[in-house]
């Protein structure tokens, strides 16, 4: 079966050749330039390919020109990237290379990947500042990809192991180009994505939808704090802003007075944004945003244009979405294939007309799509879907920790966190439970809140409580 995105991507490159293509705090690529980077290494991907079969590539970086460049290349040798959330620790990432039956890495050189690689392989400066390792191999034997899938992407599983998405190329190729068309991006824009690549807000809205009218993309290294923020779209004259709502909080209670006079839309999905940090941004700086709902197994599925209110807008192009009392189903040209690491999972939530169920909840005014809960457990933590139960097993897991619960609770800004309560032994400490967790997990999945209790509240048939749960988060600690 002939790929896809690699014909897409050639074309887009060379029509738009000229062009700025990609830039980073490091430097810049336009349009050719990114080609020609690709294309050499490609040809250093491609000596490790196995007549027969297709190269498994993950990438685990930050963003940058050379993590463009290394998603390309993957693409060009007839590899198929795994695109890794760069928050994964260690322990993730060595999952994920034993489920999936990764062959190569690429990444930072100072990434702590010891656990899962063989050796870093010789290369010529083809990805610039990242290498390229060998991944060691497992006994488990790894899974067959679909003929037609060209990219993987990852999402928290329900069995405590990052699910794997894959994707067709036909499939990417439609998220971008209807996102494009519903969103009116042109080759004049420039777009400053704060958020990682690897996940859907940017991949589907800031990488080959940038590239096919022609519009440059713009990265940044490093925390994404409000003074760099400002830098990055006055040196770029950015003219769409492309962020977590985590990131519109600090820049409202920063409240900069400068550096958004070219920006027409600010962009904003992954989690609820507050009306009122909405609002205030717009007071702020002059500029809309603008929500869109997209689930990471659809792809992008509505869009608010200006005057939209609060909502989230109508369907994109492509996408076909019903709103019911038991929840918000869709379909979509930008659909992934199944999960790779965990058969039936993903099957059992499509029905019959294909339909996805997608665990959300919402209603319709006037065509304006509104969330308003879930009907699955899972916990939507900036953007990104933690499994509670997951949380709590690695919880029960460390010493002297007699039971968990997670759940999802608010900070103190009002912003959806994942909180534990936690059932101890005498002299366990909350320190030494956060420091198991950061052992074991990813930063973003170590309890913001932690609460430790004698013993787990119950209801009258024996279940946690959840409203005496919430209750105890906001009473004092007495251990």
């Amino acid at each position: 079966m002939r790929a896809v995105l690699p014909d897409v991507f050639t074309d887009v490159l060379a029509r738009h050749g000229d062009r700025v293509a990609v830039t980073d705090a490091d430097g810049s690529l336009r349009y050719g330039e990114l080609a020609a980077r690709a294309r050499a290494a490609a040809d250093g991907l491609a000596r490790y390919t196995v007549p027969g079969e297709r190269l498994r590539v993950g990438l685990y970086a930050t963003n940058s020109v050379d993590y463009v460049v290394g998603y390309l290349a993957a693409l060009f040798a007839g590899a198929v990237p795994f695109l890794a959330d760069s928050a994964f620790g260690s322990f993730e990432l060595s999952r994920i290379a034993e489920d999936c039956g990764l062959d190569l890495l690429i990444h930072a050189p100072g990434a702590d990947v010891r656990p899962l690689v063989d050796e870093v392989l010789p290369a010529e400066g083809e990805f610039g500042t990242l290498v390229v390792s060998r991944v060691r191999r497992y006994d488990a034997p790894r899974p067959r990809l679909l003929d037609d899938t060209e990219v993987c992407r990852f999402t928290s599983g329900s069995t405590g192991r990052p699910n794997c998405i894959e994707f067709s190329g036909s499939a990417v190729a439609a998220a971008a180009a209807n996102w494009a068309k519903g969103t009116g991006l042109s080759a004049e824009d420039r777009i400053a994505c704060l958020a990682a690549l690897s996940n859907g807000l940017a991949f589907n809205t800031s990488l080959l939808a940038a590239f096919l009218p022609g519009a440059s993309l713009h990265l940044s290294h490093g925390l994404p704090t409000a003074s760099r923020i400002v830098r990055l779209l006055e040196s770029t004259a950015a003219t769409r802003l492309v962020a977590f709502p985590a990131l519109y909080e600090s820049i409202v209670r920063r409240a900069p007075k400068d550096g958004f006079g070219a920006v027409r839309t600010a962009i904003s999905s992954g989690a609820p944004l507050r009306e009122s940090v909405r609002e205030e941004f717009t007071r702020l700086t002059g500029v809309p945003i603008h929500n869109y709902y997209g689930v990471a197994e659809t792809g992008p599925l509505t869009y608010a244009p200006e005057g939209a209110g609060s909502g989230l807008g109508a369907p994109l192009p492509g996408v076909h979405l019903l709103v019911e009392e038991e929840g918000i189903r869709v379909r979509s040209e930008s659909m992934g294939s199944r999960y790779l690491n965990a058969p039936g999972v993903f099957e059992e939530r499509v029905d019959h007309e294909g339909f996805y169920h997608t665990g959300d909840q919402g209603q319709l005014h006037d065509d304006v799509l509104h969330l308003t809960g879930r009907t699955s457990r899972l916990v939507n933590v900036g953007g990104r879907k933690i499994d509670p139960i997951e949380i709590a097993e690695v919880l029960r897991a460390a010493s002297g920790v007699l039971d968990a619960v997670a759940f999802e609770a608010e900070n103190q800004h009002g912003e959806p966190t994942l909180a534990a309560v936690v059932a101890v032994e005498p002299g366990v400490t909350a320190q030494s439970v956060r420091a198991h967790c950061a052992a074991t997990l990813p930063s973003f999945k170590v309890p913001g809140i932690l609460r430790l209790v004698d013993t787990i509240p119950v209801n009258s048939i024996g279940k946690p409580s959840v409203e005496r749960l919430r209750r105890l988060l906001g009473e004092p600690q007495s251990n």
